[in-house]
């Protein structure tokens, strides 16, 4: 079938990039619009995009439009990579809550940070969710913005709508499983369940053997070597040491679930944020890769020849997902979707990283035994966070971001929850109009 793909948030400096030439490479006639609210940014993405099109010489025809309901009639695919106010309003997620003594490396899935974000994506991204029931219901609907678990929570919550969570996350960490292993990354066979970013690898073979029993031992050689290699992920092998599961997606993220050890920061000598996994750096890093785009869009001459080369990114698995559904291939992809039991030991209805099915259907969970009771416990207080920043947000509720501060376990008083919340309203008020 001809696609029509609807990006939303096309100002991404690498998303529309990577997607754009997976489109091209798919070879196949597809309608493609770029949504942004910022005309600017739009106009940089459908320059470059239309370069890459024409470069590829693909079948694609290409719209740009700032208003999402002007193109999303007939959208089979709807791809959100949504981030409200950009980095700027980003840094002031981390930068805010170190005023405060909290340090963290990203800051956009849980912490702080993370509640601050969830306030302002939840409801334009209900918003979105609810055009795309009125005017596309039938599209595949997929969501790369990140808090990911309280975004996709708040969409089925509000609106019903059967929006999927993607993250690259699972799928780059496999890799590196199978080269720390010394396999073939297509040899490698995992299961994989937990929260977009805290997702616990339970079972890993290859070759019809059990590998953790080897990561185990690799986890013993490498934390004998902590003290040289700090930036080797030493959390994560630690973990897999202590649970017997190994956690993606690595220490600068998954350092961010464990406040009550990285509360300030400190990380084997170093600091979160600051000189480990820099803060500052991703910040530069994208502005500086946006930048880039800029001039890759308005330059006159060619591209240069491997801009329609696979590159790395979020982007990376949606089109192939789009394809095994079209399919009915039956391969196996790692998604967020909402626990109906195939988590039998978390929450109903909470979102569950874990593997799923595409297929003629859809996108549809596999069923998992019970997680041990450890690494359940390990993420059942976030989901009691996710749901109190969900309401926060649906509600507009100081008392209840409050609240969320208080779950997330980063501050250390009632009354430094309260600062913090103040402070983040007070930085992301542009984005918040109940709390101006």
């Amino acid at each position: 079938m001809k696609e029509k793909i609807v990006l939303i948030g096309a100002g991404s400096a690498s998303f529309t990039r990577g997607l754009v030439a997976d489109i091209i490479r798919r070879g196949a006639e597809t309608d493609l619009a770029l949504v942004d609210i910022s005309a600017d940014a739009l106009a940089t993405a459908t320059r470059l995009a239309g370069k890459m099109i024409a470069a590829g010489g693909a079948p694609v025809t290409l719209t740009g439009a700032t208003e999402l309901r002007a193109v999303l009639s007939g959208a089979t695919v709807v791809i959100c990579t949504v981030g409200v106010g950009g980095r700027r309003a980003w840094e002031q997620d981390v930068f805010v809550p170190r005023r405060h003594g909290v340090y963290v490396p990203v800051g956009d899935t849980v912490g702080p940070g993370g509640s601050s974000r969830a306030l302002r994506m939840i409801p334009a991204m209900v918003r979105v969710a609810e055009a795309v029931l009125e005017l596309a219901p039938e599209a595949l609907f997929f969501n790369y913005g990140n808090p990911m678990a309280p975004v996709c929570r708040a969409i089925y919550k509000a609106t019903g709508a059967r929006v999927i969570g993607l993250c690259h996350g699972v799928f780059h960490v496999a890799n590196d499983l199978a080269d720390v292993l010394g396999v073939p990354r297509e040899q490698l066979r995992y299961t994989a369940v937990g929260y977009n970013h805290l997702t616990w690898f339970t079972h890993v073979r290859a070759g019809g053997q059990d590998m953790l029993p080897a990561l185990q031992r690799i986890a013993e050689e490498r934390l004998v070597l902590r003290a040289t290699t700090p930036h080797d992920n030493v959390f994560s092998w630690q973990l897999l040491r202590l649970f017997g599961a190994f956690p993606a997606v690595l220490d600068r993220h998954v350092t961010e679930f464990f406040p009550q050890f990285f509360r300030d920061g400190s990380y084997y000598g170093r600091r979160l944020g600051v000189d480990a996994f820099s803060f500052e750096r991703t910040i530069a890093g994208g502005d500086e890769e946006y930048v880039e785009m800029q001039r890759d869009a308005a330059g006159d001459g060619p591209l240069p020849a491997d801009y329609l080369a696979r590159i790395g990114g979020e982007h990376e698995q949606v089109i192939e997902i789009v394809d095994s559904i079209r399919a009915d291939a039956e391969r196996i992809y790692s998604a967020n979707l909402p626990n109906t039991g195939q988590a039998p030991n978390l929450p109903l209805g909470a979102i569950i990283e874990g593997p799923a099915l595409a297929d003629a259907q859809g996108l549809r969970a596999l069923a998992q035994p019970p997680l041990p009771a450890a690494l359940a416990g390990a993420l059942a207080s976030r989901y009691a966070w996710v749901e109190t920043i969900v309401e926060a947000a649906l509600e507009g509720s100081r008392t209840k971001f409050i609240h969320a501060l208080v779950l997330d376990g980063y501050v250390t008083s009632l009354d430094q929850a309260v600062a913090l919340a103040d402070d983040l309203l007070a930085a992301q008020a542009e984005y918040l109009p109940w709390a101006r």
